[in-house]
Order: structure tokens, then sequence, then C-alpha cells
């Protein structure tokens, strides 16, 4: 059996706490003495404040204070939430519009927080946020995504927010007009709500003049900064937890307005102040994800070897420029934009405009299943278009040879692309899909393959930091910047610690979340966890057992101790000291220096996971009822850490995908109202929707890192979009479905109306 973290299993140390109810989320760990917040929210999508009074309310019942933007104001807080602009194509910056805390003169989108309520129970404070007098002015909204309508912002004429490019735009332009053969397709992608297990909820509590806000967020770091800001404190005045958390995906890594509020609350009061979001106040004010539609063109040459592709972008910022909102489809999506292609000669223009709906922000793969989605759609659109077999068209256009420096400046360090599609084709049996289609056909079904070749690129920080403390008892804390989300993060760095020290693992506990604890981080997201942090654990070791050796030396007269993973030994004696052992000499001593080490790890580059993905669905013709039959993965992992959590998160992963492409979709009427804000009218995946997922790697260690993993959070949902895509094209294409009316989600009645379009159901059952 191998060592753990040379792709052994170890049982989760957290699902006995999980699975029996004992997890410590942060609604239950809020002090008993904490009011409750409610928040009064737009019910406007665009609209003047022409009167705010909260008199009626304060004179309710347990009601213990109501505040407004400017009773912030007025209290000195810095009332507006900042994003992370991005560089216009023109070189000008793009627009950073005001975002307040609280609605200040205009609320911009259903569900935008115009004050809070604050009271001695939650009934208390949910009856006195009926009596706020809200009067608001309606304008008119403007939630098409496309330039123009109603001013949201007057640093966005138009309503756009940014206009970014990246490539050559005359050398893709005189590429394109010296092909043999040109494509293009028209592809959507359509907004969704992340619906998080655990909705977003937090307390916030001054205790002598410092504030500690508990969040259940994916790190602790850039929200101490914001709130140091916005209070104008020093950081040092500020600490952020993060306690176990029910799922993040991207959407609780920003900084919040209802974490601002609450501490001003909480200060104003002198009492701990706690929220949590119910589900429908979740789907109309988290960040929302994807949202966007991309015109993609592609030019080969006579031998179909791709010589050009082009994509311009319209992406739906919603009412204001989240944190990273920006960047998801310019920036960060370009760093895939060419996927596994060989192809140099790219331009891709992407504008970002603004509505009147919930910001939208990082969801599961922030920008890569995005780019990934309108690539392989277009690719399989070029196979079908040029009557050639879609393996073969990926074949004669990957990637061969490494290091590969990508039109868009990534660095591929390693990959073996026709390795990996050819065991997942071969793992799905694609050479006896014809029967099963004919057989499918006899039963009046329509059956289709579809075929995903992905890349991802690990985002975050490149840097980490690691502290080994030695405690008494035998027992060793290990501190990390990352933050667990429920993907086993404990399990995880305790094995791994163990494996390179000898440390027995559960002698080692992991300390996450507190920035008092651990001075920074880069907490989770972008799957840069396990790679990030284990190289700084790897730092640590190194550091620790170097640390070791003098003091050994000196204390048991030998030379030339080194340590093997396991102990420190010295050659020509017996002496084998585990860490252990030499951590109580050092204590026995006096020696607390050796008894807490710190290190930072910094990636020399980022690693790309790497896959193919293999659907294959059936379709009822009388109902457009999608089945996914048949569901196959073979990812490139690098060296896989813990085998089991990475197929957990492959499986978490394309049935978030899946979700997506089958059933979920955010609707706004022409007013901006979220028409789908419970989940009655929002289409989440269900079990019974999700196929058995079969799931193999052919891995090729990254050279990137010290470990040679890849990571894997957030593969899955990269390939699943297109590979279910191009099933749903391949079964409908004998019919005659035009492809680029195939949008997602397949839902029964778009399906069915493709069909019915084309009167293909009726030849199917006349057949």
């Amino acid at each position: 059996m191998q060592k753990f973290g040379k792709a052994q299993t170890a049982a989760r140390r957290e699902d006995a706490r999980f699975l029996t109810g004992r997890g410590r989320y942060v609604d239950d760990i809020a002090p008993p003495d904490a009011l409750r917040a409610v928040f009064l929210r737009s019910n406007m999508a665009h609209a003047a404040i022409r009167g705010l009074d909260p008199a009626a309310a304060l004179a309710a019942p347990g009601v213990a204070g109501v505040f407004t933007a400017a009773d912030l104001e007025a209290a000195g807080v810095d009332l507006h939430i900042p994003c992370d602009p991005v560089t216009n194509r023109d070189g000008t910056r793009a627009a950073d519009p005001f975002r307040p805390v609280l609605a200040k003169d205009r609320v911009r989108f259903v569900g935008e927080a115009v004050a809070v309520i604050v009271a001695r129970s939650l009934a208390e404070a949910r009856d006195a946020a009926e009596l706020v007098v809200l009067d608001l002015e309606e304008l008119p909204a403007h939630v098409d995504l496309a330039p123009g309508g109603e001013t949201i912002h007057p640093e966005a004429p138009d309503n756009v927010g940014y206009d970014w490019a990246l490539g050559d735009e005359a050398a893709t332009e005189a590429a394109f007009a010296a092909a043999a053969h040109r494509v293009a397709l028209r592809v959507e992608d359509p907004r969704v709500i992340v619906n998080s297990m655990e909705p977003r909820g937090a307390f916030a509590e001054w205790v002598n003049g410092r504030l500690h806000l508990a969040v259940n967020g994916q790190g602790v770091w850039d929200l101490k900064a914001a709130l140091a800001r916005h209070f104008r404190l020093d950081p040092g005045q500020v600490r952020v937890t993060n306690p176990d958390v029910g799922g993040g995906f991207g959407m609780k890594s920003t900084s919040y307005p209802e974490y601002v509020a609450l501490a001003a609350a909480a200060r104003a009061l002198g009492r701990p102040v706690r929220w949590m979001s119910e589900r429908t106040e979740a789907m109309l004010s988290d960040n929302a994800g994807r949202d966007l539609v991309s015109e993609a063109e592609m030019a080969f040459d006579a031998d179909f070897r791709l010589q050009a592709y082009r994509v311009r972008i319209l992406s739906n910022l919603g009412a204001y420029s989240s944190e990273f909102g920006q960047q998801i489809q310019s920036d960060v999506s370009a760093r895939v934009l060419t996927g596994v292609y060989d192809v140099q000669k790219v331009f891709v223009n992407a504008r970002g405009i603004y509505t009147n709906t919930t910001p939208t922000d990082a969801y599961r793969g922030a920008g890569r299943p995005e780019a990934i989605y309108t690539l392989e759609r277009t690719m399989d659109h070029a196979a079908r278009v040029f009557g050639i077999d879609p393996r073969e068209l990926r074949r004669r256009n990957f990637i061969r040879s490494f290091p590969y420096a990508t039109a868009s400046g990534e660095l591929y360090d390693v990959g073996d692309f026709a390795r990996v599609m050819d065991r997942a084709t071969a793992e799905a049996d694609v050479a006896g899909f014809p029967a099963r289609r004919a057989e499918a056909a006899r039963r009046g079904r329509l059956r289709g393959l579809g075929l995903c070749c992905y890349i991802e690129s690990i985002l975050g920080s490149d840097v980490e930091t690691a502290r080994v403390e030695f405690r008494e008892g035998g027992r060793v804390a290990l501190y990390v910047g990352t933050q667990s989300n429920g993907q086993g993060h404990e399990t995880v760095f305790a094995h791994f610690l163990a494996e390179r020290t000898g440390i027995p693992a559960e002698a080692i506990e992991v300390v996450q979340g507190d920035s008092d604890l651990i001075p920074s981080g880069g907490g989770t997201g972008g799957s840069r966890s396990v790679t990030v942090q284990g190289t700084a654990t790897i730092a640590a070791v190194e550091k620790m057992t170097a640390a070791f050796v003098p003091f050994l030396e000196a204390e048991l007269g030998a030379e030339g101790f080194a340590f093997d993973g396991a102990a420190f030994r010295a050659p020509g004696t017996n002496h084998a000291v585990t860490l252990l052992e030499a951590a109580a000499m050092a204590r026995a001593r006096g020696r607390a220096d050796l008894l807490d080490h710190s290190a930072v790890g910094r990636l020399p580059g980022r690693s790309y996971p790497n896959g193919a993905h293999v659907a294959e669905v059936e379709i009822d013709p009388e109902t457009g009822q999608v089945q996914v039959v048949s569901y196959t993965v073979t990812d490139d992992f690098g060296l896989l850490i813990h085998p089991q959590l990475a197929e957990g998160q492959v499986h978490g992963g394309v049935a978030q995908g899946l979700g997506q492409a089958l059933t979920e979709l955010a609707v706004h009427d022409a007013a901006g109202q979220l028409l789908t804000a419970t989940f009655m009218d929002y289409g989440m995946p269900r079990a019974d929707a999700l196929p058995m997922i079969r799931f193999t790697t052919e891995n090729v260690p990254s050279t990137a890192n010290p470990i040679g993993m890849k990571g894997c959070g957030e593969a899955g949902t990269v390939g699943a979009l297109a590979a279910l895509a191009n099933a749903v094209v391949d079964a409908l294409a004998p019919l005659g479905v035009d492809p680029a009316r195939v949008q997602m989600p397949f839902t029964p009645a778009r399906v069915w109306g493709w069909i019915a379009e084309t009167g293909g159901g009726q030849r199917v059952a006349a057949e």
C-alpha cells in the first residue's frame, strides 16, 4: 500500500461530527445574548428613494435599533464597497461605480438592502421591518443583456461597465480571411443561482474596542482588510473567523453589504448582532453566476487544423460590479481561452453590461466553465459542419509539445490530451454507441453522445502560509491559510503532514479560519487549496526539521543527523528520533523556539488540470425529457493526494454542471422582478436526474509545484456543460434541429419546442 499523499485514501475525519449533527456553523455559535437582524430590501429593481421613515419600526416591541445609510455615514462608516476593475481595451480603467452598504439615494435591484432592523428576537425584527415606511419612485429597469437602456450608473455610458480585449485583432482577421474553412456559433450561458446548502450568515461583536465578525465565508483576510477600511480601523483592531461552512462555490468569497451593516449595528448598540439569510432572501441577494452570451468563430486550414479563434462576449454584471465580477468573463476566462488546442491567432473582446439585477461574480469554475463551454460547443459544431468525427478533429488540434505558451499568456507545463481523451472514450464505449442509438430508436427515443475536452487553470494567490506547533501531550497543531467549505481539508492536511513527518495523523489538529491565529492566507477558491497549502506545509517541514538537527547533535553527541520522513538518524549510530520525541526533548530543555515553526510557500507556476467528459443522453420526443443515461470522466490531476475526495469533488462538480445544463435558470421579468425566487420555481438538480458517474484518471505529474499535483475542485463543472450540451445537439441532429437553437437549460418544454418546430416528433413516432 502506498503512503497517503501518493494516491492512498484515508477516511474523512470531519464526517463523524457532520453526520451526527455536531458541526459548528455560524448560526450554532452566535452569542446567546445576540440581537437578531433583518434587512429591509427593495421590492423594485430601479427606483429613486423619496422617503425612508423608521419611526414606527423603532417604536415596535423589542426593537433595539433601525439603521439606514444616513445612520452609518453619521457614525463614520465608509459606505463604498469597491470592485477590482479591469483595464479597458483602450487602456482606461473600467467603471467602479459607487456601491453602498445600504442603498442611499437609489435602489438598483430587487433585494438590495435599504435598512437593517435589529430586535431581541427574529419575529420582532421581522414584524418591525414591515413598519418601515419606504417611499420609492419607480424608474425604468434595464434587464436586457445589451448596451443601452435607462442609465444605471453615470460612470458607465450605455451601461457598459468594461470593454476588454486580448489578442491581435488584425492578425486574427487576416487568418480568417485566408482560412479554407470557417464556422460560427452563438452560445448562451444563462444566469444561475448558487444556492449553497447553508445560506450566508454572520454575527458581529465588539470586544474591548475590537471588531469580531464570524462569517461562513471562504477565507478571513480580505474581509478583515475590508472591514478595517469601512470602519477606518487599524487591521489589528479587526478579527474575522470562519467556523464550519456549508458550501461556498465562489459565492461566499467576497465581502457583502450585510457584514458591514451588522458590524455597524453591533457597535452602535453595544451588543452582538446576528443574521442568517433565508432561502428566498439568498436567491435575491447572493452573487449570481454565469449570465453571458458569446459569439464564437473558428478558422481552419484545408487539413482542418485550427488557425484562428475569435470570441465576442457580452456578460451581465448585474446592478454593480461585485468584487471579482469584471474579471470573471475577461481575464480569468481568457486564461483557458484556447483550451487544449494549438492556436496562436486569437482575439477576444468582452464587454460587461450593467442591468437592474443581482450582481454576478464567481461560481464554481469562475470563468473557466464559461470559456470551455463556448470553445467545446464550437469545436463540436465545426466537426458536425465538416463531417468529421469530433474526436478526430480534436486530435488534429491538440497541443503536443510542452511546455506550451498559450496565446493568452499561460504556460502549460505538461499534458497528454490525446491519451486522456482515448481513455475516456474507451471507458464510455464510444465504439458501441451506434448500436445503442439504433436500439433507442426502436423504442422511439433519440440518443446522443457528447464529448468535452477541457483544461483549467488554478487561481488565487500563489503564496500560502503554514505553521506547525508542538503542544503538550504529544499533540500537534497545523495552522493553514485556506478554509474548508466541506471539501475535507482537515483530513487532507493532517494526513499530508503526517506522511511527511511520521507524526500520527490522529495527533494533528488542523486550525483554520481565524485571522488572529493565522496572520495571512489566501483562503479557498480557484482549485488552489491543497496545491498551495501543501507547498507551504512542505516548506514548514523543511524549516522545522533543519532547526532540530543542531539541537539533536548537541543533545545526543552525534553528527550528521538527517530526517528521512519518519525519524532523525545519524550515520554510524543507532539513533532514531521521531519529531514528537525531538519536540519532547526540546520542551524538557526549555527550547520553546523549537516548538513552533512557520513558513511561507510560493508556487513556481500554476498547474493545469485537464480531462475529457463523455455524456450519453436519451430524449423522449413526445415530452422533450432529457435523461442522462451514461456519464464518463477521465481526468489528469497530476499526483492524486486523496483519490476518494478527488472523485467526490468531480461528482459534485458534474452535478452542478448538469444542474445548470438541464434545469437551472434564473428568470427576471421586464420590471426586474426575479420570477424564480423559490425552489418551486428554480430547478435545482435532483438525484433522480443524475446518472452514476464513471471516474478514471490518466495522470501526468505537474512540474509547477513540488507535489506534482493539479487542483480538482472545479474540474467537474468545467467539463460537464459542453459534454451534456453536445450530447443533446447530437440527439436532436437527425431531426434537423438547428444547433444554434439548442441553448441551456435543456428543459422538457424547451426541447419539445425545438422538436416541434421541425415536425420531428411525428417523424419519430411514424418510424
